[in-house]
């Protein structure tokens, strides 16, 4: 049995941030479904096996022209076409929340703590379900793949999004909140403390491995509503 009890300690030890970070796809909403359905489509368009549900939410957490010139080489342009035209006929009927998200969201901006998104999803698509889902004004700064001169894990997208907010990294307490590697190590790149969100049923992203979740004392939660009472 995984013993998370200094992981959560470790929430619960948390100095009040500044500023919140936020990851987007299956930190704030769920789009493991739609990710999956794309690239399958796009696998089997490029005479590919696709990969199932299980391999996507264990692969799938760089952005796409970094990850996709290593799985298609030179055709990865002609995937990613594939892809994303697959992705945007079904993301915007399709997205929604995770529970307790907006709750999270309203919590945060009652306190009047700065709200940030900082995605590997291209950047108008991220836009664009931020909107649809009437969230885009919670947030200082809306940041996506491609936005900047390198994706997450890099920190160039976080430098990117806090300009003009007056906050620094090395002076300011700023919480980076997110569910795969990429955001552990942005979070880390970038002067940021990093929050490990897990899935239902206590599942954490096998990107991230447990050796690494423990030796480092990573702060995870399962729910939206722990962090809530928290910020209480």
């Amino acid at each position: 049995m995984i013993d998370l009890s200094k992981n959560k300690k470790a929430l619960l030890q948390l100095p009040k941030p500044k500023a919140v970070i936020f990851d987007w796809d299956n930190t704030l909403v769920d789009t493991w479904p739609l990710i999956h359905e794309a690239i399958d489509k796009t696998m089997v368009a490029m005479g590919r096996k696709p990969w199932g549900l299980e391999k996507v939410r264990d692969t799938v957490h760089k952005s796409m022209r970094e990850s996709f010139p290593i799985i298609f080489g030179d055709d990865w342009e002609k995937a990613g076409e594939i892809y994303k035209n697959s992705y945007r006929s079904i993301h915007l009927d399709k997205i929604e929340l995770l529970s307790n998200a907006m709750n999270l969201v309203n919590k945060l901006e009652e306190q009047g703590i700065l709200q940030i998104l900082v995605s590997n999803k291209i950047g108008i698509t991220l836009r664009k379900e931020a909107a649809k889902l009437g969230i885009d004004r919670k947030f200082f700064s809306i940041i996506g793949a491609s936005d900047a001169s390198f994706d997450k894990p890099s920190r160039e997208p976080v430098d990117l999004a806090l300009l003009g907010s007056g906050l620094d990294p090395k002076k300011d307490v700023i919480w980076f909140v997110g569910d795969t590697i990429s955001d552990v190590e942005c979070a880390y790149n970038s002067g940021c403390i990093p929050i490990v969100y897990g899935h239902s049923g206590n599942q954490i992203s096998k990107t991230i491995s447990l050796e690494f979740l423990q030796e480092n004392n990573l702060p995870i939660y399962f729910d939206h509503q722990e962090l809530v009472e928290i910020l209480k």
